[in-house]
């Protein structure tokens, strides 16, 4: 019996064989189910009639002559069944199967069994037949066997369901299955070096686990959580996983020494620094050189001082130097501050720097000078430092207070300069404070000119209690001045000294 080459361009094969007509005798294809059998007639040859039957095939192999040969097919109207269940019409269908021929060759239940692996662990629907049409290879290729195993029936780790099914989606559209081996050892790497189980999904579902775990060897992995748990390790990729996405030695390290550098080799401060900001590590070392170096070179400080700035405040790496720091610096300068006052000034308001200035910092300077404040004075750069803290509303509505009050703006500008503070008080607290100075204490308002740093103290915590303890040893005409601002500790041993003396009394008057 000769066969002539197999022809499979359909899902329903069509095998023209040329068998002998007297060949049927012994095995009558009829009586099997998985063949049709569509006789033809063709021109007799060497006398012999011959009956050529085409053979659509649904089995999965076809025995001749007695060699078996196995031959991958799908039922077409099942694999199309499977397809529009996850949003594929017929031609998408077709069109898969004539762009990514291989799926023609693996069996039905391996493909089906492989998109019920998908929706187990959340990719279904149209994030599953959109990953399918951009990746028709995660439904052969034999790493995605293996990755979804890892997290389908890895107990330990519990991962199933967790991973968000965009997550997985940007991972298998962005990674050549190749890269997808041993990602079960480096996020196993993650747990050994301290990162919390309960937190793991967190970070997985944070990075870009094609940068951060797929595209780097385990050594690289192993010797970046090293390098990192200098400064910080588990607490730093945890306040941002980010991390992990960059390169050791092209980023994180450059980086990080950079800083290192600045600080003088002092490691807890550089972590501190990171600690505050994780994302100063998403800025390349020029970015961050020119910023030092723009503080240096234009407001006159010293490396020093510029680290001790970062370490209050790291996100003036964020402030543009054109549109913020240059003209931030050229404002102090013009207020007569120098290299020395303005790094006290930044040590203490650093969000000057930062904040909008026709949003935020404009508004402010308008409420300053019609107090009183005049334009380019140092008390207007330090009211300007101390009114960072708070809105330009909050800052409105306290000088309405003040002026409720009955004080002026000549006072609240008296006020303000001995104590900038006043400006940025919560308003509400403001009278409540002023209340009791009024009607508790018994005092003018005007007092508050002499000793505006009352309104910085606590009303219960400090203010009610030191005044009634105190007013029953000294009565009302006491200074609040006085009784405000000594130490805690000094307040109790000047009252423990007088209370002796009241206790016996006390008790003098009981006998009596």
């Amino acid at each position: 019996m000769m066969a002539s080459p197999l022809s499979l361009a359909g899902d329903y094969r069509t095998l023209p064989f040329n068998f002998p007509a007297g060949s049927f005798a012994l095995f009558p294809l009829t009586n099997y189910s998985c063949f049709a059998v569509r006789p033809k007639f063709a021109t007799p040859t060497n006398k012999q009639r011959t009956l050529r039957v085409h053979i659509q095939c649904r089995c999965s192999s076809v025995t001749i002559n007695g060699n078996h040969s196995t031959i991958f097919t799908h039922s077409s109207s099942m694999l199309f069944s499977l397809f529009q269940e996850i949003g594929f019409n017929e031609t998408d269908t077709e069109a898969l199967l004539d762009t990514h021929a291989a799926l023609r060759f693996i069996p039905f239940e391996s493909i089906r069994s492989r998109i019920h692996s998908f929706q187990s662990v959340g990719v279904s629907g149209l994030s599953l037949s959109r990953l399918i049409v951009k990746r028709p290879d995660v439904l052969t290729a034999q790493e995605i066997e293996a990755l979804l195993y890892f997290l389908i029936n890895d107990d330990d780790l519990d991962l199933n369901g967790k991973i968000e099914p965009a997550q997985l989606e940007r991972l298998l559209n962005a990674t050549d299955p190749r890269f997808l081996v041993g990602l079960e050892k480096k996020v196993k790497l993650l747990l050994h070096f301290g990162i919390p189980q309960e937190k793991l999904v967190h970070v997985l579902n944070t990075v870009n686990l094609t940068k951060a775990l797929c595209l780097k060897s385990f050594e690289e992995m192993e010797r970046m959580l090293h390098f990192l748990n200098r400064f910080g390790g588990v607490s730093l990729i945890l306040r941002r996983p980010a991390i992990l996405n960059y390169d050791l030695e092209a980023q994180l390290a450059p980086r990080i020494e950079f800083l290192l550098e600045l600080s003088g080799g002092d490691e807890k401060a550089t972590a501190t620094v990171l600690h505050k900001l994780p994302f100063v590590l998403a800025y390349s070392v020029d970015h961050l050189k020119d910023h030092v170096e723009f503080l240096r070179s234009y407001a006159g400080l010293s490396y020093q001082e510029i680290f001790r700035i970062i370490l209050v405040y790291p996100n003036l790496f964020s402030a543009s130097r054109k549109r913020k720091l240059h003209p931030r610096i050229d404002f102090l300068m013009q207020c007569g501050l120098n290299s020395q006052d303005i790094f006290k000034f930044l040590i203490k308001a650093p969000l000057f720097l930062s904040l909008s200035f026709a949003e935020n910092l404009a508004c402010k300077l308008v409420f300053l000078v019609k107090i009183g404040y005049e334009n380019r004075t140092k008390e207007l750069a330090m009211a300007m430092g101390a009114v960072t803290r708070t809105s330009s509303k909050n800052l409105q509505e306290n000088i309405g207070v003040f002026l409720n009050y009955g004080l002026t703006c000549e006072d609240i500008l008296e006020m303000s300069k001995k104590h900038p503070q006043v400006l940025q008080y919560n308003p509400d607290s403001l009278e409540e404070k002023m209340d009791y100075l009024i009607e508790e204490m018994g005092r003018e308002v005007k007092e508050l000119l002499a000793f505006p740093a009352f309104l910085g103290y606590k009303l219960d915590g400090r203010i009610k209690h030191r005044y009634e303890v105190k007013k029953k040893i000294l009565g009302e005409g006491m200074s609040i001045n006085k009784l405000l601002s000594v130490s805690a500790a000094r307040f109790s041993m000047k009252s423990k000294k007088k209370h002796p003396v009241n206790v016996i009394d006390s008790q003098i008057e009981e006998v009596e």
